[in-house]
């Protein structure tokens, strides 16, 4: 979600004006946490993200370093540099299955751990990506972001981005189709 009048708002946030300040933290960040959410897989861990991203943004204006363009590139950089800090810190993030799976009167519980285990083969397959593989994909298809977009926010050109893309793309089928193998040849024995 890009602001109208987005310069005239990032001026009036140099000047730590509150209001402004306010309103690019209730645009932009629902979707950092959705993006932090989808590549950390805990919730609040992805909340200590978006937090850590708007106070690395703040200490950008009070240093004169902030942007002048671009916020919501600007803020996924920093959010992307801080998921990548957390997992050179902290060993993977296993997904434990919840034993009182809340559902709804329509949900049958199977279709939840179906569920479940299928966002939790997602987060495994995005951590075999390269960093900016993982990126350019959590964009593209689970944030909906264009071609532009993403190069604009990686800083690198379009035909780059469709490169690491085709990749990406090439390697997360690779990898479902090796789990798909590894998992009949278990159904066999």
């Amino acid at each position: 979600m890009k602001l109208k009048n987005e310069n005239d708002l990032l001026k009036k946030a140099e000047e730590f004006d509150q209001d402004s300040l306010g309103l690019i933290y209730d645009a932009y960040s629902p979707g950092l946490y959705r993006y932090a959410s989808r590549l950390l897989g805990d919730s609040n861990i992805a909340e200590e993200c978006v937090a850590d991203t708007f106070s690395r943004y703040l200490g950008a204006l009070r240093t004169g370093h902030g942007p002048n363009d671009n916020l919501q590139a600007y803020l996924y950089r920093i959010a992307h540099n801080w998921i990548t800090d957390f997992y050179r810190r902290h060993n993977p993030i296993t997904v434990e299955l919840n034993e009182t799976i809340e559902t709804a009167a329509h949900d049958k519980p199977e279709n939840k751990m179906i569920e479940s285990f299928q966002k939790q083969q997602i987060q495994v397959a995005l951590r075999t990506l390269t960093p900016e593989q993982r990126q350019v994909i959590v964009l593209r298809f689970l944030e909906e972001w264009s071609i532009d977009e993403v190069a604009l926010a990686l800083q690198k050109p379009v035909g780059a981005i469709k490169a690491l893309q085709h990749r990406a793309l090439a390697s997360l089928k690779n990898t479902f189709l090796s789990e798909e193998k590894a998992s009949l040849n278990e159904n066999r024995k």
